[in-house]
């Protein structure tokens, strides 16, 4: 790394400084929609054009996840061809769990 705390531990740098450090790392970011709890009987059933219902109800707002840890809700948006997801409230510390 070539800034000026490459060098340093982190219990010596400033939070501006840590922060800076980590903000480059990839994380994986999921939006779940809902989930469903099936029989492998009805699993093993499911086909093209098969609908599973899920445990979300239309128009709620969905789980946003970073690494498995919800930080977020929001509600999917077209974004030209493809989708997107429009954050509509950001989950305090306090309130995360894991996904």
């Amino acid at each position: 790394m070539s800034d000026e705390s490459s060098g340093k531990l982190l219990s010596e740098m400033t939070e501006d400084e840590k922060l800076k450090r980590f903000e480059s790392v990839e994380t994986r970011l999921t939006v779940e929609a809902g989930s469903a709890a099936i029989t492998i009987r009805d699993l093993l059933r499911l086909n093209v054009g098969s609908v599973v219902e899920l445990s979300t109800l239309a128009g709620e707002h969905l789980d946003i996840l970073v690494n498995g840890t919800v930080i977020a809700k929001g509600e999917i948006v077209t974004v030209g061809e493809t989708l997107g997801i429009r954050l509509t409230q950001v989950v305090t510390a306090a309130e995360r769990k894991p996904g």
